[in-house]
This record gives C-alpha cells, sequence and structure tokens, in this order.
C-alpha cells in the first residue's frame, strides 16, 4: 500500500537509496515487515532495487520470455514446496538470497550476458538486487524481515 511519509518520514530520512534513476522519473518507494514463510507469488512489474535491512529474502527469477508454472492463488512457500522439486534442474529459476551486509563474489552468476551454469539454478547471497524490467519474480521471507523497494519507472 501507500506509505504514509509523515509517520515514517524520520525512517525515510535515514535511507540512502540506490544512486540510479530513470530520467524524467521519481523513484517509489516500498517498505515492509514480513514474517518467516511469507512472499510475494510470482508476477512482474517496472525495474527497480530490492535491498533486506533485518533477516533473509529470497528470490526467484525468470526473464520475460521464461513464464514460471505457478498458480496465482498459491503461495510462494506452497510452490517451493510442492512445484519446484518437480521442476527438471533447466527449467528451476534464478535464485538470489538477500541478507543485509553480505555480497558474494558468486552472486554475477545468472546475470545477463555473463556464462550460465549448466544444468541447474543459478544461486547467490546479496544484500541488494536489481530486479529487471518485466522479469517475473516471487520472494519468500526466510526469517522475519524488514526490507525496502525502490522502483524506478
Amino acid at each position: 500500500g501507500d506509505n504514509n511519509f509523515t509517520e515514517w518520514g524520520p525512517l525515510f530520512q535515514h535511507y540512502v537509496p540506490p544512486p540510479f534513476r530513470i530520467p524524467g522519473t521519481s523513484p517509489a518507494y516500498s517498505f515492509g515487515i514480513a514474517g518467516s514463510g511469507s512472499g510475494v507469488p510470482f508476477h512482474w512489474h517496472g525495474p527497480g532495487f530490492s535491498e533486506v535491512i533485518f533477516g533473509r529474502k529470497r528470490w526467484f527469477l525468470y526473464p520475460p520470455d521464461k513464464t514460471p508454472h505457478f498458480h496465482p492463488n498459491e503461495t510462494t512457500l506452497a510452490w517451493l514446496q510442492h512445484t519446484y522439486p518437480t521442476l527438471p534442474p533447466a527449467q528451476r529459476p534464478l535464485e538470489c538470497t538477500l541478507r543485509p551486509g553480505e555480497v558474494s563474489p558468486g552472486g554475477l552468476q545468472g546475470t545477463p550476458g555473463l556464462p550460465a551454469r549448466a544444468g541447474g539454478p543459478q544461486l547467490c547471497v546479496l544484500q541488494v538486487l536489481y530486479f529487471p524490467d518485466r522479469w517475473w519474480h516471487a520472494t519468500l521471507n526466510l526469517d522475519t524481515s524488514v526490507f525496502i523497494s525502490t522502483f524506478l519507472g
């Protein structure tokens, strides 16, 4: 939903967003607190960044031309437990786990333009994730998590 900048203003004053912008637009922020096992099922929208301040958030991503197999009313946790194990390795999504203060050099695997690991999911651990325009993605909070997303368009 909408952010109450009166109530949350002091918090947002301390937030330093990623320094990237789309010319002629203003970023929109989405701040969240969520419990372990919660998340958002597969969807897509414009580009942006997601940052985890506390906890861990697992991301599952597919490029725009590869629609994931999912039911829109199924939770990400249910999808992970029931559908994910049935997917052949080549049909599994790119995967990243976001957690504060930790960046892995292996996080570049699965980046467009870089060679992919043959036959399986791409795994990385990041603090901030850029999600491209129209990429399918679902999230799963692995712990109680505090996070903020910056939508660029």
